[in-house]
């Protein structure tokens, strides 16, 4: 049937002598093509997406979407998709640096290991990697390539219409999965460079190694009448290290209905002469055998299918290897997934004298090598559907809890999403400030990353205390002084260090004028626009002439305002001189605090009515020049904002943080803002610019408006909204660029480091 799909007939077997001849790949190209004969294969790979936890109608969209990719796959090719379950391997410790000059940080960084070690032990340690690999036979490489730039265009479309992503695989990334498959723990890095091999005249295949592994290889040798939709995921959620692959190879429309034709003329032809028999025996009144009534009815109803309901005809064949260190253990084990599936009433069997043959099936080498073919409409092929939940896991990422559906570890880093700035939202007693401070620690004991907080409530003095970091009271009558002219002149690039400081001094006095007096017009007009630049250029002018060491202060940028003749800047110098040289001129002096401590800590509790407008625009405006500062040095800046709504209700605030949210992206910037009610955000102009501007979201337990409101923002389904609605501490939703995962994050308080971060009354006495 079908010859013209069916591929030229194998060549003589060969029976292999090496490891190597067993490897039925031929070339392998840069690009990642490869050649196995005439049968050129190309691989890409797709993210998951949360198909276990989206509502029934959500679910239904994905499947239909799921077969539309299926339905544009092209009929003169053949597609396999295939899930890796690969181990993850624990090298934490590796990655973990130490900085010598606090041995503190030493004892921390042993229990925070501890803790992560005993996470990893209690997850399952498997992820799940999704691949599809075309494959087709064609004349040469150029032709291949041709075909493959326009099936790849077309499948990216195609999957990016249920937010999944695909890469294309290169030699290498084609390679390293073979390498890690074959070698399964004893993998280590994979090093190939294409090359050096060729140089040394080294065969791409000596680099995969196949490890000292038992595998075995499965098939489904018979379906049920009704599938159910997670048989995928019930095999893949077995930890141990398997792949599973689907080959999938679309029929012409044209060619398989008139197949059916025959089929149903066929059976037509059958009960017609079973009639004429009974007929003949006088029996009349004789019913057609159920037998051939229902397989008329399946002709036809896959006729229908075909003609009316755009369907189309496939051929399946779905295969299982597995691995285990023993043959005893590979024997239990496949005892267990042949379990699995007789749950689901699927018949599961082990390929007799054809393992080499399924092997090379279920590899993702673009072959076909064993003949258990299935005949299913799209929806029915549709119904291996191969998506489950989405994973974070990302190199170099800190731990933010466990994946409440996968049971994995979820490894965040910020740094390599569009922007890295945050929001942790939650109702009071979720656990916002213990997640907080748990980043705010692992930030400090395992990246090299300056840490600033600003702490409205002084929760995290104790925490950044005891990893060496400077706490900063801000207050009229705090001893520590920050220097509201402290500027930072070595900038690069479009920055220039006095434009900005004139920029924030017109801000200061904007909201020194607006609270003042009514003469003053309600604010900066543009003649004191015009005063407060030239002066600002003036003060800085003469500190940079001089090349003194001592930074101007607000006292000077006064005097420097009296000396103009225009009676506006003496209504300027009047309006700053509370802050400047009376009573509360905390900002008016030389800063006494190492501002520039790796880990600072701000505290505004005790930031009166009068000073709070002005303290934290100098505050913000510190925070602004330090993380300039570092983007000259190469360095990120992580800066935690707590009470985060405290600063939208003040415009001038709301307004900075607004630009910082825009700008620190390009100044290696990591914001964080901390709050209990997105709805509160959400009505604020300012504040909603910041979450467009946010692609970290860790959401723990939300009060009943706050679900309605992230709902609709977020586009949650009610089965995620499940894990924000009356959660306990610590458990919640993480967004991640455009992944959304549900989380749990339980962590025992026994070690020293963790009880610094409790926010328990008396937890920090």
């Amino acid at each position: 049937m079908f010859k013209r799909t069916k591929r030229t007939k194998k060549a003589k077997r060969k029976i292999p002598k090496t490891v190597q001849q067993s490897i039925p790949v031929d070339v392998i190209y840069k690009d990642g093509i490869i050649q196995s004969g005439r049968i050129f294969s190309k691989m890409w790979r797709f993210s998951d997406i949360n198909y276990e936890v989206a509502s029934n109608a959500e679910q239904e969209e994905m499947f239909l979407a799921h077969s539309a990719i299926l339905n544009g796959l092209p009929t003169d090719a053949t597609a396999k998709i295939s899930i890796f379950n690969r181990k993850i391997q624990n090298n934490t410790s590796e990655k973990i640096i130490v900085p010598v000059s606090d041995e503190r940080y030493k004892k921390y960084i042993k229990e925070l290991e501890e803790l992560l070690s005993d996470k990893m032990a209690e997850s399952n340690n498997i992820v799940h990697e999704k691949y599809i690999t075309i494959s087709a036979e064609k004349k040469n490489i150029k032709e291949a390539r041709t075909y493959f730039a326009r099936v790849g265009s077309d499948l990216a479309a195609d999957f990016a219409k249920i937010s999944s992503q695909i890469t294309e695989l290169g030699y290498k990334e084609r390679l390293r999965l073979y390498y890690e498959f074959f070698r399964g723990d004893e993998a280590g890095e994979f090093d190939f460079d294409l090359k050096r091999a060729m140089a040394r005249g080294a065969h791409f295949k000596d680099y995969i190694q196949i490890g000292d592994k038992y595998a075995r290889v499965l098939f489904l040798k018979e379906y049920p009448s009704f599938l159910k939709d997670d048989l995928l995921s019930q095999l893949t959620d077995f930890s141990r290290s398997m792949m599973v692959s689907v080959d999938i190879q679309p029929i012409p429309t044209d060619e398989a209905v008139k197949e059916i034709q025959k089929k149903l003329l066929a059976i037509e032809t059958d009960i017609t002469k079973w009639q004429q028999k009974q007929n003949m025996n006088n029996n009349f009144s004789a019913t057609i055998p159920y037998e051939m009534e229902q397989m008329r009815s399946e002709i036809k109803e896959f006729m229908d299918d075909l003609t009316t309901r755009d369907q189309r005809m496939m051929f399946v064949t779905m295969t299982l290897v597995h691995l285990a260190d023993s043959l005893a253990e590979l024997d239990n084990d496949t005892e267990t997934l042949l379990s699995i599936g007789r749950k689901d009433l699927c018949n599961l069997a082990v390929l007799n004298f054809q393992q080499e043959d399924g092997l090379n099936t279920v590899l993702p080498y673009g072959l076909m090598e064993i003949d258990a073919v299935r005949t299913l409409t799209t929806e029915s092929t549709a119904v291996l559907i191969p998506y489950k939940t989405q994973e974070i896991i990302d190199d170099g990422g800190l731990y933010y809890g466990i994946n409440a559906i996968s049971h994995n570890l979820l490894m965040c880093n910020r740094k390599l999403l569009l922007n890295g700035n945050g929001f942790i939202i939650g109702v009071s007693g979720s656990g916002k400030s213990f997640a907080s401070k748990m980043e705010i620690a692992m930030a400090a004991l395992f990246t090299n990353d300056d840490i600033i907080v600003v702490d409205p409530e002084r929760e995290y003095a104790p925490l950044v205390s005891n990893l060496g970091g400077e706490v900063i009271k801000l207050s009229a009558s705090s001893p520590n002084h920050i220097n509201a002219m402290d500027i930072n002149a070595d900038m690069s690039g479009e920055d220039n260090p006095i434009s900005i400081k004139s920029e924030f001094l017109i801000s200061l006095f904007d909201q020194l004028l607006k609270n003042g007096d009514a003469r003053f017009g309600g604010g900066v007009g543009a003649k004191d626009r015009s005063i407060i630049d030239r002066c600002t250029i003036n003060v800085y002018g003469n500190y940079f002439n001089s090349k003194s060491d001592i930074m101007p202060t607000l006292a000077d940028f006064r005097e420097e305002l009296l000396r103009q003749p225009e009676q506006e800047a003496h209504d300027l110098a009047l309006s700053l001189e509370l802050f400047a040289t009376g009573s509360l001129d905390a900002f008016s002096h030389q800063s006494n605090v190492n501002v520039n401590n790796r880990i600072a800590c701000y505290d505004i509790l005790e930031l009166g009515d009068q000073m709070k407008s002005i303290g934290l625009l100098i505050m913000l405006d510190n925070i602004m020049n330090r993380v300039m500062a570092n983007r000259k040095k190469g360095k990120y800046t992580r800066v935690y904002i707590d009470e985060a709504h405290l600063f939208f209700k003040n415009p001038y605030s709301a307004e900075f943080l607004l630009k910082a949210w825009k700008r620190f992206r390009k100044y290696g910037g990591l914001l964080t803002g901390i709050t209990q009610n997105i709805e509160d955000c959400l009505k604020n102009d300012t504040a909603r610019g910041m979450l467009a501007n946010s692609e970290f979201l860790l959401m723990l337990n939300q009060s009943p408006s706050d679900r309605i409101e992230l709902a609709g923002l977020l586009s949650i389904s009610e089965t995620q909204m499940g894990y924000i609605t009356n959660a306990p501490a610590g458990h919640g939703l993480i967004k991640v660029g455009g992944s959304i995962v549900p989380f749990a994050n339980d962590f025992r308080t026994d070690t020293q480091l963790l009880k610094w971060m409790s926010t328990s009354p008396g937890s920090n006495a």
